[in-house]
C-alpha cells in the first residue's frame, strides 16, 4: 500500500511507474494542478527524490510545463500517444479506417476534402496539440477565403480573371460545404479518440451553425402530369412514372431487379442501389442506409406500365439475340446492360426540354413526390417510410416550406370557420 494523502480526500498514491509522489499534501488546488504546496517526485530506478514547486503541471522531474500524462490518468482521461501531425493521422485514417467503413464514392469525397482543405489548413499541427481554437480560427479563415486564390485556380487559367488580375471574384465556400468539411474532421478525430491517440475530440467543441436546406423547386401537379405525358412514348416511361409515384432515388430505380417486384401483391422490395465507382465502374451496392431498405406499395398505373415494360424488354432481348447481356435489372439499355446514372440524367433533361418545363435535377422528382403527398394531407411519418429516410427529422427539415404553407391554409380555414359559423 502506497502513501496516502492527508485530509478528507484520502486515496492511495502509486508506488511505481514514471514517478512517485511524496511529501507535503495538505489541500487540493482549485485549478487541479496538484495537492499541497509542493510535490516530491521519486525518480524511478534511482531512489532519489526531487521537489516540484506548486503550479508545475508535471510531476516528472525535468519535464516542461505541459499537460502531464500522469495527471491525465488521475482525471480518468486516456494518455495521448500520437506523436505525428494532423496530416499524418488523416492519411492513416483515410487509408486504414475510412476506406473500410465508407462507400467508395464517400471515401473519394473524404479524400478530396482532406487533401484540398484539411491538410493545407491544419496538417502541420501536432495531433495532440490541436485545440478547438485552432479549428475555429481555421474555419473562419476558410469561410472568408476566395477559393480561386487559395487553390491556385486562377493561376491555371489561360486568361486569369480573378486574383491574378487584381479583381477577386469572391468564390467562397457555401455554408453546406463548410459543414461537410467540419464533419469529416470530426469523424477522423472521433476515431483518434476511440484509438486513445488523443483524450478528446476538439472539433466537437466548435459550432459551425446549421446551414439552410438546399432550395429546390419541385414540380407542381400540372407539371408532373405534363412530364409523364411527354414520356408516354419513351422506352423508360415506366421508370419516370415509378419515380414520381414512389419517390425512389435514382440509384434505387436503376438497381431494381425483377425479383424485387411482386406485381401480384403490388409491392416492391428496395434492397440495392446502382452507382458508378472509380474502381469498379457500374456497381450494385446495398441501400444507402438500413432505413433505405424497405418494401413499398405500387399504384395501379405503375403496375400497368411495368408489365408493358417487361413485354418491351422481352422484344428487345429477342431482337438482340446472343448479344443480349441481361442480369436481372428492370431498367436496362437496349443491349440489356445496366443504365449509367449519367445517361439517365441526360435523358431526363431532354424530356424536360421536350415538355417545355424548367430544368431541375432528377433528384427533384423525389422532392416532388414528397411535396405532392404533403399537399394531399399525407402524414409526415408515412412519407418518411416511403422515402426511406433514417429519421423523421430529415423529412421535416427538407419539407419545412411545404408544412408552413399547409399550416397557413389550416389557419385560414379555421379563420373562415370562426367568421362564418
Amino acid at each position: 500500500m502506497g502513501p496516502r494523502r492527508s485530509g478528507s480526500d484520502e486515496r492511495p498514491l502509486p508506488t511505481s511507474g514514471r514517478g512517485v509522489l511524496r511529501g507535503a499534501a495538505r489541500h487540493r488546488h482549485a485549478d487541479g494542478l496538484g495537492y499541497g504546496r509542493h510535490l516530491d517526485v521519486v525518480k524511478p530506478g534511482r531512489g532519489t527524490t526531487q521537489r516540484v514547486p506548486d503550479g508545475i503541471r508535471t510531476v516528472t522531474a525535468g519535464c516542461s510545463r505541459q499537460r502531464d500524462p500522469f495527471q491525465e490518468n488521475l482525471h480518468g482521461l486516456p494518455v495521448p500517444s500520437a506523436q505525428g501531425s494532423v496530416a499524418a493521422y488523416l492519411t492513416y485514417w483515410l487509408e486504414n479506417v475510412a476506406v473500410h467503413q465508407r462507400r467508395e464514392n464517400t471515401h473519394t469525397r473524404y479524400t478530396a476534402c482532406v487533401h484540398r482543405y484539411l491538410v493545407p489548413g491544419l496538417g502541420k499541427k501536432k495531433l495532440t496539440k490541436l485545440t478547438a481554437k485552432d479549428v475555429h480560427t481555421w474555419l473562419n479563415q476558410l469561410r472568408t477565403t476566395c477559393q480561386c486564390c487559395a487553390r491556385g485556380i486562377d493561376a491555371g487559367r489561360d486568361e486569369p480573371r480573378c486574383c491574378a488580375v487584381g479583381q477577386c471574384c469572391r468564390k467562397l465556400l457555401s455554408p453546406l460545404t463548410l459543414t461537410y468539411i467540419h464533419s469529416v474532421l470530426k469523424s477522423a478525430l472521433e476515431h483518434a479518440v476511440r484509438e486513445e491517440e488523443i483524450p478528446r475530440n476538439v472539433a466537437r467543441n466548435v459550432r459551425t451553425g446549421t446551414p439552410r436546406p438546399r432550395r429546390f423547386e419541385p414540380l407542381t401537379a400540372d407539371e408532373a402530369r405534363r412530364l409523364l405525358t411527354t414520356a408516354q412514348g419513351h422506352r423508360l416511361h415506366a421508370l419516370f412514372e415509378l419515380a414520381l409515384h414512389t419517390g425512389l432515388r435514382k440509384g434505387e430505380l436503376l438497381g431494381l431487379h425483377w425479383e424485387d417486384l411482386d406485381l401480384d401483391a403490388s409491392t416492391a422490395a428496395i434492397r440495392r442501389t446502382l452507382q458508378r465507382t472509380s474502381a469498379g465502374g457500374l456497381t450494385t451496392l446495398p441501400t444507402k442506409t438500413r432505413a433505405s431498405e424497405r418494401r413499398i406499395p405500387l399504384p395501379t398505373c405503375c403496375l400497368r406500365s411495368l408489365k408493358l415494360h417487361r413485354e418491351q424488354q422481352q422484344r428487345e432481348r429477342e431482337a438482340e439475340g446472343t448479344t443480349w447481356q441481361h442480369d436481372g435489372h428492370v431498367f436496362t439499355t437496349v443491349q440489356g446492360r445496366p443504365i449509367d446514372p449519367t445517361n439517365l440524367t441526360r435523358t431526363f433533361a431532354m424530356l424536360l426540354r421536350k415538355a417545355g418545363l424548367r430544368r431541375i435535377r432528377f433528384h427533384d422528382l423525389r422532392h416532388s413526390t414528397a411535396t405532392l403527398l404533403l399537399e394531399q394531407g399525407v402524414e409526415l411519418v408515412v412519407i418518411k417510410e416511403l422515402l426511406g429516410h433514417a429519421h423523421i427529422g430529415v423529412t421535416a427539415t427538407i419539407y419545412a416550406h411545404v408544412r408552413l404553407r399547409l399550416q397557413h391554409d389550416a389557419v385560414m380555414a379555421l379563420g373562415n370557420a370562426l367568421d362564418n359559423p
